[in-house]
């Protein structure tokens, strides 16, 4: 099985951590192809970065249907461009943040997030309402450090992480913790150990479900609003995109 893991930013540091963290949870046979696009926010912590991160998160879609993926994931908690990525492919398309809520409501009935930085928080909370879990978060915490001082100040940024997280467990009424941020994927051991809570972390539970999806046999439907794009003519920078085989 390939698993193609989109980091939608372009830090390679981060692109590698999240490769290993997918490939230490995968079965046996499964493969992980970690990428990024070539051009793009180095980080994403808006919704301006967002928006330009989904069409690279795109191009590596399209990329990955010539190599005959198996099921992607996009490893960012702001889901960009998820329902576009699945137009685009009969793969199963898993972005971590929704993959973290599903996992997180199996082993407990409250969890809380915990997140980078305070906006960020605000797009969590979009999130929580558009895929129905809402009622299942108590509260989205943000330790206010920036993304990429994730790659670049390790300790001290696991320290406010974990220090938040404790305060979700003494103060939310939970049972688990949600990291809200691809770029903690190999801190959930730490994190958990430290506060003795189960830690969910949405890159390896979107491996998890990408695996059980593909071994079920459950492909992304091509009935309805997720049917291939229809061909039609793009221009300027996006003409790449014109009646493109590569969408279909």
């Amino acid at each position: 099985m390939r698993i193609r893991v989109i980091n939608p930013n372009t830090t390679h540091a981060m692109t590698a951590a999240m490769g290993e963290a997918a490939q230490s949870i995968a079965a046996p046979g499964t493969r992980i192809i970690a990428t990024q696009p070539d051009s793009g926010p180095a980080s994403i912590e808006s919704h301006f970065d967002e928006a330009v991160a989904a069409v690279g998160v795109i191009d590596e879609i399209i990329e990955g249907e010539r190599e005959e993926t198996d099921a992607y994931v996009i490893a960012c908690f702001g889901d960009p461009g998820l329902l576009a990525a699945r137009e685009l492919t009969r793969a199963p398309v898993i972005g971590i943040a929704e993959a973290a809520f599903h996992m997180a409501t199996l082993i407990s009935t409250r969890f809380s997030i915990v997140t980078t930085l305070g906006r960020t928080g605000i797009i969590a909370e979009h999130l929580l309402a558009q895929y129905g879990f809402t009622h299942h978060c108590r509260r989205v915490r943000a330790a206010e450090i920036p993304v990429l001082d994730l790659e670049e100040s390790g300790d001290a940024a696991l320290g406010r992480i974990i220090d938040e997280s404790r305060r979700a467990r003494d103060e939310d009424g939970i049972g688990a913790i949600v990291l809200g941020c691809g770029g903690m994927a190999k801190l959930t051991g730490e994190i958990s150990e430290a506060v003795g809570l189960p830690v969910v972390e949405g890159v390896t539970a979107a491996i998890k479900l990408a695996e059980a999806l593909v071994g079920l046999g459950l492909g992304t439907s091509k009935h309805g609003d997720l049917a291939f794009p229809r061909p039609k003519t793009f221009t300027g920078h996006f003409e790449r995109y014109a009646n493109s085989s590569a969408l279909r």
